[in-house]
């Protein structure tokens, strides 16, 4: 039997999550990822649902885990609202998103070189940047007075920029570094 609603989690909740998501699942430019800082708003600051630390966590627990980029609303939801809040988040990131690709395959198939198809492809590279980017700064906000994990990433982006490196190089470097103990304060 699947998990009940408990008090603390009502239905009320579940839909209000699953509306939520259902409508940020259509902003997804640039992956689910791009979303979190909209999805850190609504679930730590707006609802307090989740510390900064579950958020954080979240994510890279899911981000370490095989599969698609995805897993960490599946992870988000159970952490805010248990098994009920994981099927709403996923249900309701996953929906539009799918039946949007499809049809907007279908389009791009049928008419690649259509002057719509051009400025959507055109147009909808920006935001993703920005979204992409704006993920970033709400991941490295908890340690923005860390001096080591700025070096890090100063030193990381520039590698990626100057040379040929593969990324994983670069996120192996830098579990090395946390995993040491050498990104925590006052280490």
């Amino acid at each position: 039997m699947l998990s009940a609603i408990t008090p603390d989690v009502g239905w009320p909740l579940i839909i209000d999550l699953f509306l939520r998501f259902l409508l940020l699942s259509l902003l997804a430019t640039g992956g689910a990822l791009s979303l979190a800082p909209a999805m850190h708003k609504y679930l730590v600051a707006d609802k307090g649902l989740l510390t900064d630390a579950q958020f954080m966590g979240s994510i890279a627990l899911a981000q370490s885990a095989p599969g698609p980029n995805v897993l960490f609303v599946t992870v988000l939801g159970w952490q805010a609202a248990g098994f009920w809040g994981a099927v709403a988040m996923t249900v309701g990131c996953l929906m539009p998103s799918a039946i949007l690709a499809v049809y907007a395959g279908r389009k791009i198939v049928s008419n690649p070189n259509s002057y719509w198809m051009r400025g959507l492809r055109e147009g909808l590279a920006p935001i993703a940047i920005g979204l992409i980017f704006a993920t970033g700064i709400v991941l490295l906000k908890p340690w923005i007075n860390e001096w080591r994990v700025g070096l890090v990433t100063v030193v990381a982006i520039a590698i990626a920029y100057f040379s040929r490196l593969a990324p994983v190089y670069l996120i192996a470097a830098g579990a090395v570094l946390g995993g040491f103990g050498l990104l925590q304060p006052g280490s």
